[in-house]
C-alpha cells in the first residue's frame, strides 16, 4: 500500500485535511441553510430526510470502501470517493425538488463513507503510531474549526447569495484535495488480481440499510414500516453470512470483526458514538427548556465537548509509547463516566456552568477513547486489511450515532409519558418551551419541571452508556505500539 519513502507526507496529510473538511463542513453548514432550502423547494415533512439519507448511505458505505481499498489501494478508492461527492454536491445544488435533495445528498453519502475510512487509512500507513500525534492533531482541529465555522460560513452564504453555494463550494476544496492525492500519493503495484465479493457488497449495504430505516422509523413512531424494514434486515443479514463463509475473499473478515481486541474496541467506539448523541442532542433542550438560558448559553454548552474532544485527541496521541494504548484507553473510558455525572446531577436551579463542565470532561473522555481505539485496531491489522479494520471503527461510530438518536428518543418520550405531572405534555408545549413563547407562568413550569423528570432519565441512561465504555475498555488486552521507522529528513511533517 501507502509508502512513506515515496509519498511527500506533508502534502499528502493536506489532501487528507481537505478532503476531511469538505464532510465536516457539509454537516454544519446544510443544517443552517435548510430552513431556507425548505421554504424554497417545499416537502417539510421530508425534512429529516435530507439528514439521514446522508447518514444512512455513508454508514452503509464505509465498511464497503474500506475493504475496496484494501484491494486496489487507496488512491483510486479515494479519488472515487471524492468525485462521487463532488457530483452529489453539484447536483444538490440544482435540487427542484425535496425527494431530488435526498437523492443528491444520498450520493455524497456515499461519497462520504468512502473519503473517511480511506483518509484515516492514509495517515496509518504514511506514520507510524510513534509518529501520529502530530498529524492525529491536525485532524482533530479539522472538525474542531468546521463545528464553528460551518453555521457561520452557512449563515453568510444563505444571506447574501443562493443556498445552492452550500453544495457548489464543496467543488474546489474536493478538487484541490483530489489533485493533492494525484501528485504526491505513490502506492505500490498490486500484484494479485484482487477478488471482489459483489454479492457480500450487496447483501451487506442493504442488511445496513433496512437496519438504518427501521431506526429512523421507530424513532419517528412509524412502526409498521420499521417492522417490514427490520424484517428485510434480518434475512439479508442471514444471507449476507451464508455468504461471506463461503466467498473466496468475503467483503468482512469475520475473523477480523471477532478478534477480541478490535471487537472490543469497536464496542467501546458504538457506545462512544451513542453518548455523544444523547449529549448533542439533549444538552442544548436542557439548557434552554429547563434552565432557562439562551441558544448562545447552550451552543456554549455543547460546545465545551467539541473543545474536549481534540484536546484529548491530540494529548493522547503524542502519549501512546509513553503510557500504552490500553492504559489509555481506560483512562478514556473512566473520564467518559465522570463527565455523564454532572448530566445526572443537574436540575431546574444548576448553573449552565456544570454543564459545561461535564460537556469539556465528557469530550476529553471520547477524544482519549476513539483515538486509543482507532490506533490500536491499526497496529493490530496487517498492512493488507488495514482499511478494512478502520472502516469498522467508523461504522461503529456511525451505527452508535444511530442506535443513539433511537435509543434516546425513545426514553425521552417514555419519559414524557410518565411524568409526575398530570397534564400530558405535547411536543408543542416543549417547542413552546424552547422558544420561550410560553403564555402562562404555570404553563411553563409544569412543562419545565415535566421535561426535568424525562431528560434526567436520558442523563442516567448517558451515564450507563459511559461506564459500558469502561466495560469494554476492560476487555481489551495490553497492546505494544511498534517502534517507529526512520525516514528522511524532507519526508517529516
Amino acid at each position: 500500500m501507502s509508502s512513506s519513502h515515496t509519498s511527500n507526507r506533508p502534502l499528502v496529510v493536506a489532501a487528507v485535511m481537505g478532503s476531511m473538511a469538505m464532510v465536516a463542513l457539509e454537516a454544519t453548514i446544510v443544517a443552517t441553510a435548510m430552513p431556507q432550502i425548505v421554504t424554497q423547494l417545499g416537502g417539510l415533512h421530508l425534512y429529516s430526510w435530507v439528514f439521514s439519507s446522508f447518514l444512512l448511505a455513508q454508514t452503509a458505505m464505509t465498511v464497503v470502501f474500506g475493504k475496496l481499498s484494501d484491494l486496489y489501494g487507496r488512491k483510486p478508492v479515494m479519488l472515487a470517493g471524492i468525485a462521487i461527492f463532488l457530483i452529489g454536491s453539484v447536483l444538490a445544488g440544482f435540487a427542484w425538488s425535496m425527494p431530488a435533495m435526498i437523492v443528491f445528498r444520498l450520493i455524497q453519502g456515499v461519497g462520504a463513507g468512502a473519503i473517511q475510512p480511506v483518509n484515516m487509512t492514509i495517515i496509518a500507513d504514511l506514520f507510524p503510531a510513534r509518529e501520529r500525534g502530530k498529524v492525529q492533531g491536525y485532524l482533530a482541529s479539522v472538525w474542531a474549526i468546521s463545528a464553528v465555522l460551518g453555521p457561520l460560513v452557512g449563515s453568510l452564504i444563505i444571506q447574501d447569495m443562493s443556498w445552492a453555494w452550500i453544495f457548489w463550494l464543496n467543488v474546489p476544496i474536493g478538487l484541490a484535495a483530489a489533485a493533492g492525492f494525484v501528485m504526491f500519493l505513490r502506492e505500490n503495484e498490486q500484484r494479485e488480481k484482487p477478488s471482489l465479493d459483489i454479492p457480500g457488497a450487496v447483501l451487506f449495504t442493504a442488511a445496513i440499510g433496512a437496519l438504518m430505516l427501521a431506526l429512523t422509523d421507530i424513532g419517528s413512531s412509524n412502526t409498521d414500516h420499521a417492522l417490514i424494514e427490520f424484517i428485510v434486515f434480518c434475512i439479508c443479514t442471514v444471507l449476507f453470512v451464508w455468504q461471506e463463509r463461503r466467498a473466496a475473499d468475503p467483503m468482512i473478515s469475520f475473523s477480523i470483526w471477532g478478534h477480541r481486541p478490535i471487537a472490543a474496541s469497536n464496542c467501546a467506539t458504538l457506545f462512544v458514538g451513542m453518548a455523544m448523541m444523547g449529549l448533542t442532542t439533549f444538552l442544548p433542550v436542557y439548557v434552554q427548556g429547563v434552565l432557562h438560558r439562551t441558544p448562545v448559553v447552550a451552543g456554549l454548552a455543547l460546545t465545551m465537548m467539541m473543545l474536549g474532544w481534540p484536546i484529548g485527541a491530540t494529548a493522547t496521541a503524542k502519549s501512546f509509547h509513553r503510557f500504552g494504548l490500553r492504559q489509555l484507553m481506560l483512562v478514556g473510558g473512566a473520564v467518559i463516566p465522570c463527565g455523564a455525572v454532572f448530566f445526572v446531577m443537574l436540575t431546574p436551579e444548576s448553573s449552565p456552568l456544570l454543564a459545561g463542565i461535564g460537556s469539556l470532561i465528557m469530550g476529553l473522555g471520547m477524544g482519549i477513547s476513539s483515538v486509543t481505539c482507532l490506533v490500536l485496531i491499526q497496529e493490530i491489522a496487517a498492512p493488507a486489511q488495514r482499511g478494512a479494520a478502520t472502516a469498522s471503527n467508523l461504522f461503529s461510530r456511525n451505527l452508535g450515532n444511530t442506535l443513539g438518536a433511537t435509543l434516546f428518543g425513545a426514553v425521552l418520550n417514555y419519559g414524557l409519558a410518565h411524568s409526575s405531572s398530570t397534564v400530558t405534555i405535547t411536543a408543542d408545549q416543549i417547542k413552546g418551551l424552547l422558544d420561550a413563547q410560553a403564555t402562562g407562568v404555570m404553563q411553563n413550569s409544569v412543562v419545565q419541571m415535566a421535561l426535568h423528570d424525562s431528560l434526567h432519565i436520558t442523563f442516567i441512561v448517558m451515564f450507563l452508556l459511559a461506564v459500558a465504555i469502561l466495560l469494554a475498555a476492560m476487555m481489551v488486552p495490553p497492546i505494544f505500539i511498534k517502534r517507529a521507522v526512520q525516514v528522511s529528513p524532507h519526508e517529516s511533517l
